[in-house]
């Protein structure tokens, strides 16, 4: 796997502190334990929007040549008219 970009670790940062304020604010926890696995999920939330940031951009880069090679050997449209 490779390593996220800024923009990558950026986007699950957000998500986490984003998540953690929501989850904390609609669930009016008060509670050591219940504020723990709130926080514990939102950081859960974060890494897994992170990790999928970074297979969706592995497999674009995967797939970036095979469209390279088809632009090149395609003919252009104006030539297969007849």
């Amino acid at each position: 796997m490779s390593r996220p970009t800024i923009a990558q670790l950026s986007t699950g940062t957000l998500t986490v502190v984003a998540a953690a304020a929501v989850l904390l604010a609609v669930s009016g926890s008060r509670g050591v334990f219940q504020i723990a696995v709130l926080v514990a999920f939102a950081v859960a939330l974060g890494t897994l929007a992170t990790a999928l940031l970074v297979s969706v951009a592995a497999q674009r880069r995967a797939a970036a040549p095979q469209r390279q090679q088809a632009a090149r050997t395609a003919a252009p449209e104006y030539a297969a008219q007849r």
